[in-house]
């Protein structure tokens, strides 16, 4: 028997060890280039709010087949050359078959376990999709008390707990990702000191609420999470304005959360995606558009997901953050 957040951190170690997690899913950066495009120049504005320090990081966690990443700097160089010439590209993948793919997309990155890891300096991440493969606990509210849920034999089993700091009714589960606030509390306290920002896009709600989020694709399909660890992709909705409140103690300011079609639509994905399409034949103009549709509007894509910017204190709003 495992916590269950033990149980998810080794089953998704395993999964991306030994499978490629893009035939189980489809991220942002893989379905619209425009995407990631967008995301650089979010980065460079940024950097000159920042007031364009010679010296910048410029990192991303999760950075999948480097798709995104290898987007923004095209777009950067391109359109901001002097952010070209003051960053320096960090990734954080623990995957060795990841690696390998984005050492292919992103020539002279520089690899990190962990975000942790990253050199001192003013910092610029980009992080999609990546915290909603954090493991999670589960507490379940019994009466006066609380228990906790553990794993075995496939099954959920439920042991005695302290009270887990969160707000729930009679049976009802609240989840909590503990590697997630340390990791955004990490980043907070590095930003307030030494300034930048961390950009998250994930999917959650915007305010905090119970139930159980945790879910499994296998094969692109949905599967039980509980049934042969590592060979599906583990994830759970984000508590963005729990992390937002982890991130405001730590000291840095937080801007956002925002629905994705929103902040998207700020930056100009439309109008990006508008400008490659003019450039192909009607079919793949047609699925350029289709692209953007599907990233921006509240049926699809739009609304579930979420952008929120943990940043300095003294920076202005950011791009996408205001009408």
């Amino acid at each position: 028997m495992e916590r269950l957040d033990a149980f998810m951190a080794r089953a998704n170690a395993a999964y991306y060890a030994s499978h490629d997690p893009f035939a189980d899913f489809t991220t942002a950066p893989e379905i619209s280039q425009a995407f990631g495009e967008v995301l650089g120049l979010w980065a460079a504005v940024t950097w000159q709010a920042m007031g364009s320090p010679k010296h910048v990081l410029l990192a991303e966690a999760g950075p999948g087949r480097g798709t995104l990443m290898a987007d923004a700097l095209r777009a950067i160089g391109r359109m901001v050359p002097d952010f070209a010439a003051a960053l320096t590209v960090h990734l954080v993948e623990t995957s060795p078959t990841l690696r390998a793919e984005q050492a292919a997309r992103v020539p002279g990155a520089v690899w990190h376990d962990d975000v942790a890891s990253l050199p001192a300096g003013p910092l610029l991440l980009l992080a999609n999709e990546f915290l909603d493969a954090l493991p999670i606990r589960q507490f379940r509210r019994r009466g006066e008390g609380w228990t906790e849920h553990f794993v075995a034999d496939g099954a959920l089993v439920e042991q005695p707990a302290e009270a887990p700091g969160l707000a729930a009714g009679e049976g009802e589960i609240v989840e909590r990702c503990d590697v997630g606030h340390a990791i955004v509390a990490g980043l907070a306290t590095r930003i307030a000191a030494h300034g930048g920002a961390a950009l998250f896009i994930d999917y959650g709600p915007e305010h905090s609420a119970p139930g159980d989020s945790l879910q499994a694709l296998r094969n692109g399909e949905p599967a039980d999470p509980l049934v042969d660890p590592g060979m599906a992709d583990l994830t759970a909705h984000v508590d963005f304005a729990g992390l937002a409140a982890t991130a405001r103690q730590a000291g840095a300011a937080v801007q956002g959360p925002v629905p994705q079609g929103v902040f998207l639509t700020r930056l100009g994905l439309v109008q990006r995606s508008g400008a490659l399409a003019r450039s192909r034949p009607p079919a793949g103009a047609s699925a350029i558009m289709q692209a953007a549709s599907r990233l921006i509007e509240p049926h699809a894509m739009g609304r579930l997901f979420k952008a929120m910017a943990v940043c300095h204190p003294g920076l202005p709003p950011l791009p996408g953050f205001s009408a």
